[in-house]
Formats: structure tokens, C-alpha cells, sequence
């Protein structure tokens, strides 16, 4: 049972999970830390770390920026391409710089047009009304579990992703993101410790794993689903001097399905209070 989750989404982003209702689910998983990392979004936290209900909650981000070396505009074309690939950095012990507020102003704002433009396809597709409602955090996950408790649909949450609003298919909308290094600054800027997040998931791998040297660590405990070669990501944490985190990337309540030890927590220098 890990002592800290560093990977946790909350309805503030794509999750299922209120953030009144962490300090229960850590218990229940075995938590003491949670890290809340939203795709994009701050949480309303008056510091870098918060106490709640006996559990520390460290503010954390979870944002998505594009490699050098092409202009891909899906996660489908970074495989087809040989040019840069889409990757997710997570920032912990948070306070936002103006930098990083621009850049998630202007990322939220692609966000709502981009799933109105979606919504608006997959019901004209469909012949459905969605009950949703296009808002800041608003993503894919939400189309998908709408598409799923809709009566007359005929997909189920994998399903809207296979045939609908997934990469290639007829109502999947591109979605902005910052390059590399400006998000990379800007997390530099705003954060205690910039992490590479669940680095074996990308197409390219070992790419990924160089443009760790800019940062402070790399996600190394992470539940993959799937046999995975971790040694690659221990090369590049010995060869580039990095840290190691790790956690659930839970979207729902099931927290410390993967995270940290507290001597691998303690090595961070992150808040424990």
C-alpha cells in the first residue's frame, strides 16, 4: 500500500471523483499524501500543499504539451508520423505563475469549443441530445459516459472512443496544446518538481525519456495495465540524475492503486504537511 498517490484526477478535469470525497477514498486505499493533478486546471487551494480531513493534499497539474519535431494534432497522428509526439507533464506543489495562468486560460478555451464542436457532431451523428454541459475541464471522458447512459445509443464508454470521438474517427476534434518548452518553463516557474508523466505509454518512448533531462523526475511506479519494461525508465533516471514518482492516475475513487513508499516520497522534498 503505497504511503503517497501523486496521480489523481478529480470532476475537475475528466474525473468521476469530487475533491470533497478524496480524504475518504484515501483512507480507504491507504493514502496519507494525494497529489491532485487535473488535466489543465488549478484547484481552488489557498497553497502548494492543503490538509483535509487528516490527508495532505498537494496541489499538482497534469499538462499536455507538444515535443519538437512536427506539429502532430492527435495522439493517432504522433504514431503514423516520425515528428514530435504528444506528452503529459505533471507539476507538483503548485502556485501558478502569470505564465502558466495564460497558458491554461488560452488551453481552456480551446477546450470548450473543441467539445461543443464535438458534442454538436456526435448528436447530429447519433441522433441523440447529450445531457452535458460544456464547460472549464470539460473533455472526451465526459462524451463518452454521456454517449454510454444514453438510452439509445448503441456504444458503451470504450465503444464512443472506438467508433465516435476517438483519434481518426468521424467526430474527433484536434485539441490545442503548448510546446514543450513553454510548458516546461512555465511548470519550471510555477512548481516545486516537474515530473515526466507515464512515460512507457508514448510511441516513442526513449524520445520522451531525453526531454526528461530538462526536467526534475519521471514517473516511475504506474499501473500500465500491461507487461512493461521499466528498466528503460531506471536508465534514464540513473543517466540523467532524476527523481522518481509515481501514482494511480486514478479518474475514479480508487485510490494508492500505485504511488510511492514514504522514503520514496521523503527523496522528493515535497511537503508532507
Amino acid at each position: 500500500m503505497p504511503y503517497a498517490d501523486l496521480h489523481v484526477h478529480t470532476t475537475r478535469s475528466d474525473g468521476s471523483l469530487e475533491l470533497e470525497a478524496i480524504p475518504d477514498a484515501a483512507r480507504r486505499g491507504g493514502v496519507d499524501i494525494v497529489a491532485v493533478t487535473d488535466h489543465d486546471r488549478v484547484q481552488p487551494f489557498d497553497g502548494p500543499v492543503v490538509e483535509r480531513d487528516g490527508v495532505t493534499l498537494l496541489h499538482g497539474i497534469e499538462l499536455r504539451v507538444e515535443t519538437p519535431g512536427g506539429e502532430a494534432s492527435s495522439e493517432e497522428s504522433d504514431r503514423r508520423s516520425g515528428g514530435g509526439q504528444r506528452i503529459d507533464l505533471l507539476g507538483y506543489g503548485l502556485e501558478p505563475s502569470p505564465a502558466l495562468e495564460a497558458i491554461l486560460d488560452r488551453i481552456q478555451t480551446n477546450r470548450i469549443d473543441r467539445g461543443k464542436a464535438i458534442v454538436d457532431c456526435v448528436e447530429s451523428r447519433l441522433g441523440i441530445d447529450l445531457d452535458v454541459t460544456v464547460d472549464g475541464g470539460f473533455g472526451r471522458p465526459h462524451i463518452a459516459r454521456a454517449i454510454e447512459a444514453h438510452p439509445e445509443a448503441d456504444y458503451d464508454y470504450q465503444g464512443a472512443f472506438d467508433h465516435v470521438i476517438g483519434s481518426d474517427c468521424p467526430c474527433y476534434v484536434p485539441r490545442e496544446v503548448p510546446s514543450f518548452e513553454r510548458g516546461r518553463s512555465a511548470l519550471a516557474e510555477s512548481c516545486q518538481l516537474v515530473s515526466l508523466a507515464h512515460p512507457l505509454r508514448y510511441r516513442d518512448p526513449e524520445s520522451a525519456l531525453a526531454l526528461a533531462a530538462e526536467l526534475d523526475a519521471v514517473e516511475l511506479q504506474y499501473p500500465y495495465g500491461r507487461d512493461v519494461d521499466r528498466d528503460l525508465v531506471e536508465r534514464a533516471i540513473e543517466r540523467h540524475g532524476l527523481l522518481a514518482t509515481g501514482g494511480s492516475d486514478a479518474h475514479d475513487e480508487r485510490l494508492g492503486v500505485d504511488g510511492l513508499s514514504r522514503r520514496a516520497y521523503e527523496r522528493l522534498g515535497l511537503p508532507v504537511e
